[in-house]
């Protein structure tokens, strides 16, 4: 209890706590595109259920990875050394998680662009995603955004209390935005490819960091942004576009141009 009153009554501690949040905010971004996209996918009745379950998880994962420090911090020892870069535990989940980012998003990028991709490996007839397939898919990807958001929390503080707090706001930011980013890109077509875009970009990041080549998310976060920004000014564009044909055939409710 008087730790506890310490860190609150520590300037240091409040400004770690908020640059903390800020960054597991962000982290969680690249997750929760993930889990919009995938559960989009499920039948109507079950996406708001699946959101809360991946959102879930990644709660209870990234708690338990806290609970563990001990434990993840070995995982940052090397493990064998190959192509002059020694490889740890931590680096095999992110070359491991990156590839199946990099595959998930070439999968569905395939499926937006060949709509009909009969006969080739990627063949979306030959299985239909099921709530089950959905949550474990989920779960990995789940698995490697804690860790990586966990590992980089220890680099930045060594006090549990202030990594806890940041992962119950981030993760109810997650919960609270789900739901709206989900609709969002259900309605909006061209921002599933730019969002799957997102995700191979991320994808090839982890790839990179796991066999030594470190990119400062501050790049591709930026990039992200305003890939973002431009997208956003286009569904602007379309929708004002829409409003003034319907005033031009005469639509009830439509306003006229200006």
């Amino acid at each position: 209890m008087q730790d506890l009153l310490a860190l609150a009554a520590d300037p240091a501690a409040w400004a770690a706590l908020a640059t903390l949040i800020v960054m597991e905010v962000v982290l969680g971004i690249d997750n929760l595109i993930f889990i919009s996209i995938l559960t989009n996918k499920l039948p109507a009745h079950q996406q708001a259920r699946a959101r809360r379950i991946g959102i879930g998880l990644a709660l209870i994962l990234r708690l338990g990875l806290l609970g563990t420090i001990a434990f993840i911090v070995q995982l940052t020892q090397p493990l064998f050394t190959a192509f002059g870069h020694a490889f740890s535990w931590r680096d095999l989940i992110l070359i491991a998680g990156g590839l199946f980012l990099v595959w998930k998003a070439t999968k569905e990028i395939h499926h937006n662009v060949d709509p009909d991709p009969e006969g080739d490996m990627f063949d979306s007839k030959a299985a239909t995603l099921t709530f089950g397939a959905a949550i474990g898919q989920i779960l990995l990807l789940d698995l490697v955004f804690s860790l990586d958001s966990i590992i980089t929390a220890v680099g930045m503080t060594d006090d549990i209390p202030i990594m806890v707090i940041a992962v119950l706001v981030a993760v109810t930011v997650m919960l609270v935005a789900a739901t709206p980013i989900a609709n969002f890109i259900e309605r909006n077509p061209t921002v599933v490819m730019l969002a799957l875009s997102f995700l191979l970009a991320i994808g090839m990041a982890l790839i990179a960091d796991g066999f030594g080549v470190h990119v400062p998310k501050g790049y591709i976060y930026a990039a992200m942004a305003f890939s973002a920004l431009v997208e956003a000014l286009n569904v602007l564009s379309r929708r004002a576009r829409r409003r003034r044909e319907k005033a031009v055939a005469g639509v009830p409710g439509a306003h006229a141009p200006r």
